[in-house]
């Protein structure tokens, strides 16, 4: 790169950044940080244990934004000013390095939903097509697996429903990190999938369907205005049929609970005690009463029972095609990829980034 395009690229990088920076608002943020250091120096807060997780990653979340604006608002004063004075060679490695940053940085701007720091809980059915679906829909889990590792981030089974002879029929699970349910939250849709059968002797052509679901992860402290009524559930206790864990199938640990005023009905069998299982079931009902409301809010509806689903299965968001061609396409934003196999294998980045910029004023 010519030393003028190097002071041009370095030029524009500063406005770029400028822009990201007035976005993310700095000081808006240091002003949470205040009140977050507050709460977590209250001698109370350990009193219950999951609020005060959520403090601590709230305060180590904000603590790590700001330093990286800061240490990032230092590496771009320091390029202007070597631009300024002329002296840019050798400098091409530090200009592309701060631009891939900043790429980075400007999808923060993105995240600014009320809950896209929370973490997320997904839901996948297989859809009609029996052995066909159930495989797609076991697809679909491995792939979000395969993304959730490479981000780092941690998952945890809630239930888990294996498929007739592949696959599985649905599986949910709760996905902890930085900025998860911000993330994936546009993954909520009908996922098609067309390729040739390896079900079936003549390799027919099929395509299956399978739904996602997404919610964020919802506390009481979240949700003043959610009560979860002891006489508002019905629970059922039931023998595990899930993975792992020494009472699977001995005890009644798995759990289902039906809430009576909205019909929303939510099971929870992977851990091996019934009270964390039940946990794990109020919180995805919890999340499930928050999209609905949400949903009535959208469509000024006061009467949506629990057959809703947030992710329904008319809502089809991308296509996976394996046959006769290759190609994995997002209906909404028209982003594409020729490489299903990396796709499936968790390569997500480029499709969520372009659903965050897309999608990000729209979404819930």
């Amino acid at each position: 790169m010519v030393e003028n395009d190097l002071k041009q690229k370095i030029n524009l990088l500063v406005g770029d950044f400028a822009q990201v920076k007035e976005s993310l608002d700095l000081e808006s943020m240091k002003s949470n940080l205040k009140e977050v250091e507050s709460k977590s120096q209250d001698p109370k807060l350990w009193d219950n244990q999951e609020n005060a997780k959520q403090v601590m990653q709230s305060l180590q979340n904000l603590k790590n934004e700001i330093a990286l604006v800061e240490e990032m608002t230092d590496s771009i004063d320091a390029l202007s000013e070597l631009g300024a004075a002329g002296e840019v060679n050798g400098l091409e490695g530090d200009v592309a390095h701060f631009e891939k940053r900043l790429a980075q940085l400007r999808l923060k701007t993105y995240l600014s939903g009320k809950y896209d720091n929370k973490n997320a809980i997904i839901t996948i059915h297989a859809g009609q097509g029996g052995t066909e679906a159930m495989d797609w829909a076991g697809m679909l889990h491995r792939m979000y697996l395969r993304y959730c590792e490479k981000k780092s981030w941690k998952v945890s089974g809630i239930d888990f429903s294996s498929g007739d002879e592949a696959g599985i029929k649905s599986v949910s699970f709760k996905v902890e990190g930085t900025y998860v349910y911000g993330y994936l939250k546009n993954e909520s849709g009908t996922h098609r999938l067309v390729r040739q059968s390896p079900f079936n002797a003549d390799n027919l052509r099929q395509t299956s369907f399978a739904m996602v679901e997404v919610l964020p992860e919802l506390d009481e402290i979240d949700l003043p205005d959610v009560k979860l009524k002891d006489e508002d559930i019905v629970w059922q206790f039931f023998r595990s049929g899930g993975h792992g864990g020494q009472n699977v199938n001995k005890v009644s640990t798995a759990v289902r609970a039906k809430h009576i005023p909205t019909g929303i009905v939510v099971t929870a069998q992977t851990e091996r005690y019934q009270e964390q299982n039940r946990k794990n079931a109020l919180d995805i009902l919890r999340a499930k009463i928050w999209a609905l409301e949400q949903e009535k809010e959208k469509s000024n509806v006061k009467n949506i029972k629990g057959e809703y689903t947030p992710a329904s299965w008319g809502t089809q968001i991308r296509s996976y095609v394996l046959h006769p061609y290759k190609m994995v396409k997002d209906l909404r934003t028209q982003y594409e990829s020729g490489n299903p196999d990396g796709v499936l294998d968790g390569d997500l980045d480029g499709f969520i980034e372009e659903e965050l910029k897309v999608l990000s004023q729209t979404n819930i």
